[in-house]
């Protein structure tokens, strides 16, 4: 009896320990859950400051209301401004006084991933949906900011090999974003970390304040924002772009061969 006993506890320990498995049922739970947190966000507006390694701080602010309507701000010394206002895209260059208007007539799969391009190098995560290639799985895990949270993970094979995996950690139930995992083909790992964040009751979300983000465990780069605000009014001309007095001003039709 005594051999049993601590037999037992082992197994029941191991039992417990088992990683969970992929779940198809908790995808489909976790995409209408997105979904439904995307709906909540219709508008935000942020201002604050991102940092790479050692070099000095940089003003940040950005702006977004739905559908798709997006705009980006970077201080000294990058001094530029990319905005989208549904029907064309503005590039605004402070620090050599030029303003280019680019006019769309790509097809809609190109449009999006040309704008995903240029916007979610800019865009905090936490703030929209995951964008993930490939095919999703999702699981329940625990995270030291949650007890109950999410992985929502895809993989990209290239040429029959595996290549990147993208890893999102997100707290559970009304999926929060905690943390991004990217893993290469080398085996580098890139994070991204949410270090602070700010929670509004009413539309049942937090959304990140400090992000840090790391490559191979080393940190590299930080962004603080000072100012969120969720759900403001953004009229339209938020979004579009005037070129100021003495800049150089070019128009540019973007089309699905070339750039013309």
């Amino acid at each position: 009896m005594r051999l049993l006993l601590p037999c037992l506890l082992l197994l029941a320990l191991a039992r417990c320990s088992k990683p969970a498995e992929p779940s198809p049922a908790l995808l489909t739970e976790v995409r209408r859950r997105l979904a439904e947190r995307d709906a909540r966000l219709g508008s935000y507006r942020l201002e604050g400051q991102t940092r790479e390694g050692e070099a000095p701080p940089v003003a940040y602010a950005f702006a977004y209301r739905a559908p798709q309507r997006l705009r980006a701000w970077l201080g000294a010394p990058l001094s530029r401004t990319f905005s989208w206002d549904g029907e064309r895209l503005f590039e605004q260059s402070d620090a050599d006084k030029r303003f280019t208007t680019f006019a769309m007539e790509l097809s809609p799969e190109r449009q999006a991933g040309f704008l995903t391009e240029v916007f979610s190098p800019l865009m905090p995560e936490g703030l929209r949906a995951p964008l993930l290639p490939g095919t999703l799985s999702a699981k329940r895990v625990s995270h030291t900011r949650a007890p109950e949270a999410v992985e929502l993970s895809a993989g990209v094979d290239t040429a029959g090999t595996p290549g990147l995996r993208v890893t999102y950690t997100l707290r559970w139930p009304h999926l929060d974003f905690l943390s991004r995992s990217t893993q290469q083909a080398d085996g580098t790992t890139l994070e991204v970390r949410m270090e602070e964040e700010q929670c509004e009751e009413v539309l049942q979300l937090c959304v990140p304040k400090r992000l840090t983000r790391w490559v191979a465990g080393q940190q590299v780069g930080e962004m603080t924002l000072s100012r969120i605000e969720l759900n403001p009014v953004l009229p339209k001309d938020t979004f579009t772009l005037v070129a100021p007095e003495g800049y150089a001003v070019e128009s540019r039709t973007l089309v699905n061969s070339e750039a013309k």
